[in-house]
């Protein structure tokens, strides 16, 4: 079969699941416990990276269950998929994204927080909401960078997400996202969301790419110990790339 024609097939069946996950948070999340929906996410996210031909590794201990705030490098949409094919969270992301066809609407059941990236008072806002649902107990995920990258480095992290552990007195673990080639294991840019990237045109460069390997590494949990959100945020970002440098996939 031609690659373009396997591509397309295959861009219908991601499509399909995308579908098939909007109706599931819809119609069936509103009758399921908690302990239900987070194994469904999970089932979901790792098919959904099967469709894609992503193969999954991770190193590092997952985090059990909250309260935590997990670091990590953003690289692409796929970022959150990785993460919740491993372990259960709320994220922090881009307003933009709570109105992207289907994938939005699996954000928002999901539990997303959206944030309006350009307004310090939204900012501000979100900070508190991260700190309040620390404070009960649950596990959130942020991307510091503020915006996505090639991969090849960390971006400089923004502090005031990580002021949210700060207020809430809670752990923070650093974590790094690497996505390679499956079979040369040579860093790839095709999952990359960048620039004037859209999510279809994404999805389609993944499928004619040659099978890829996302390595999810964790780092160890930290608490604040009298570190300021500016020095702790940078420590924090040396955490990351050192994770993503060095990922000792098991």
């Amino acid at each position: 079969m031609p690659q373009r024609v396997r591509a397309s097939f295959q861009m219908a069946r991601v499509l399909l699941h995308l579908v098939r996950g909007w109706w599931t948070v819809v119609l069936v999340f509103p009758a399921l416990p908690a302990a239900q929906k987070e194994e469904r996410i999970r089932a979901w996210a790792l098919a959904l990276l099967g469709l894609l031909a992503i193969k999954l590794n991770v190193s590092g201990k997952a985090p059990a269950c909250g309260p935590w705030l997990l670091v990590c490098n953003h690289i692409s949409w796929l970022d959150i998929y990785v993460i919740l094919a491993v372990c259960h969270c709320r994220f922090v992301a881009k307003s933009e994204v709570g109105r992207w066809p289907l994938i939005g609407t699996l954000a928002t059941e999901a539990g997303t927080l959206f944030i309006e990236r350009e307004s310090r008072r939204d900012a501000l806002r979100v900070v508190q909401q991260i700190a309040d649902r620390l404070q009960a107990g649950d596990a959130i995920a942020v991307f510091p960078e503020g915006t996505s990258s090639d991969g090849v480095d960390v971006l400089p992290f923004h502090a005031n997400l990580v002021q949210a552990a700060i207020a809430a007195d809670a752990l923070v673990q650093p974590a790094a996202i690497r996505f390679s080639d499956a079979g040369s294991g040579v860093h790839s840019k095709a999952a990359c969301y960048i620039d004037k990237d859209t999510l279809i045109g994404s999805i389609w460069r993944i499928l004619n790419a040659p099978p890829l390997r996302a390595t999810l590494s964790f780092g160890e949990q930290q608490r604040t110990q009298g570190r300021g959100r500016r020095v702790w945020s940078a420590d924090l970002r040396l955490a990351v790339a050192a994770l993503r440098a060095n990922p000792a996939a098991r």
